[in-house]
């Protein structure tokens, strides 16, 4: 079965299409930044937010905002909400939270937000941008953002297939690690999605089956370094599940083979082998 896009010659190929930001606006228009929390913290006050415009079933909205510091937040001091309307409907992302304004000091803001209807409630994503003026918002009615969960993780996979095509077509030794890295016309990074899919499916034999492949891609790429642990950890959790304990130990022991020795000490794998020994 195959279970990602087949990869042909250059030239030929079909990419798929991952979010991109618009064009046409001014090179001064503030930058747009993803807003956290719009399916959990905010969530309830997205939903009543958009049934106060009349878009229950979702639609887009834009509006204007404002950057609330939260210094009482126990999680981080320096968490900064957004509000809209007087709600809050997310939360500006840690890493900017740090930068923004002192803590007693509200900035304005404008929000854009992509509602899809969700059973009885709306499911949001939401980006904002700092003061008044032009903005580069990243999506318009022609380029809307994958905003469902299925959506998203189509676009997540798209984004990792574009990724590995470029480094492929650019050439030099980028194109030669991406290529250490390739199983048949795939590259490992491309298996995380059907490999998700497949066990959310039930159908672990075939999941193992893609990590053993995705694990031998990343051991040839691994230039000296660990290979990417997460198809090992996933081949192990599959392993437990289906009570093949002699193949969960073969699985660790053989990521730990390729890690170089400093490496190995206090890594997910080495930590899930001694438990597996302690649990004998």
């Amino acid at each position: 079965m195959k279970f990602w896009r087949k990869r042909v010659t250059a030239g030929n190929q079909v990419t798929p299409q991952a979010t991109r930001p618009t064009g046409g606006l001014p090179s001064k228009a503030s930058i747009a930044i993803e807003i956290t929390g719009t399916t959990t913290f905010g969530a309830e006050n997205m939903g009543a937010l958009f049934a106060a415009h009349g878009l229950s079933a979702g639609g887009l909205l834009e509006l204007s905002g404002q950057l609330v510091p939260e210094p009482e937040n126990p999680a981080d001091p320096h968490a900064v909400t957004i509000h809209a309307e007087g709600a809050r409907i997310g939360y500006l992302p840690g890493f900017l939270a740090k930068e923004a304004a002192h803590p007693d000091q509200t900035d304005e803001c404008q929000v854009q937000l992509w509602g899809t209807s969700q059973g009885s409630s709306v499911r949001v994503r939401g980006w904002v941008a700092r003061g008044t003026g032009a903005v580069a918002w990243p999506h318009d009615a022609a380029n809307p953002p994958a905003v469902t969960i299925q959506e998203r993780r189509t676009e997540q996979s798209a984004e990792i297939t574009n990724m590995v095509d470029e480094a492929l077509e650019g050439g030099g030794a980028r194109a030669k690690q991406f290529k250490a890295g390739m199983v048949g016309n795939y590259h490992y990074l491309e298996a995380i999605e059907p490999i998700k899919q497949l066990k959310r499916d039930g159908r672990l034999k075939e999941a193992l089956t893609v990590c053993y492949a995705a694990i031998e891609g990343a051991e040839r790429a691994r230039q000296d370094r660990e290979p990417a642990p997460w198809y090992t950890e996933q081949a192990a959790i599959i392993h437990r599940k289906r009570g093949e304990r002699v193949e969960e130990e073969a699985v660790l022991r053989r990521w730990l083979k390729h890690c170089p020795a400093d490496r190995r000490p206090g890594s997910k794998i080495q930590e899930r082998l001694d438990k597996l020994g302690t649990a004998q």
